[in-house]
């Protein structure tokens, strides 16, 4: 069976050791201001996805990937060394999609909220269509029951 918390402290070690390596130990001038956010461990160990972000434009992303993808290796064996687990997870780099997804999502919120706002404006112009309250009142309903009996109705006999 798998050990579940057994992979989510070696997803938090692997996240830390990578971090320290590219901090300290991966010189790759292609490597861009990245910063981990998330590692998966399978429930077998074997394989880890590590999840970045990159500050910058779409240029210095690929450059980080390729810098990564060439470190691979290097930081593969020091999570080996580090964690002294039997077998060393492969690990794959993706780059993470929350921050351009937040970024998507606030552009939307601040649309919402401009629309919001011009409704508000009119609804603060608009005037009523016909009379201000349509409704009959209670005091309509004592004027009918005093003299203003319909035609229709019939008097008991």
């Amino acid at each position: 069976m798998v050990d579940k918390p057994r992979a989510r402290k070696l997803a938090d070690r692997i996240k830390v050791i990578v971090a320290q390596m590219l901090d300290t130990r991966i010189k790759d001038p292609r490597l861009g201001f990245v910063t981990i956010t998330d590692v998966r461990v399978t429930g077998d160990l074997q394989n880890a996805s590590v999840f970045y972000t990159v500050y910058g434009n779409d240029e210095e992303r690929a450059g980080t990937a390729a810098a990564l993808e060439s470190a691979k290796g290097i930081i593969r064996s020091e999570v080996g060394k580090q964690t002294g687990i039997r077998l060393t997870p492969t690990l794959e780099f993706h780059l993470d999609s929350v921050p351009d997804t937040a970024a998507h999502l606030d552009v939307a919120l601040h649309e919402a909220a401009r629309r919001d706002a011009e409704l508000a404006a009119l609804r603060e112009k608009a005037t009523y269509a016909g009379d201000a309250d349509p409704y009959k009142k209670p005091a309509d309903d004592a004027a009918e029951a005093d003299g203003s009996a319909d035609s229709d109705e019939v008097a008991p006999a």
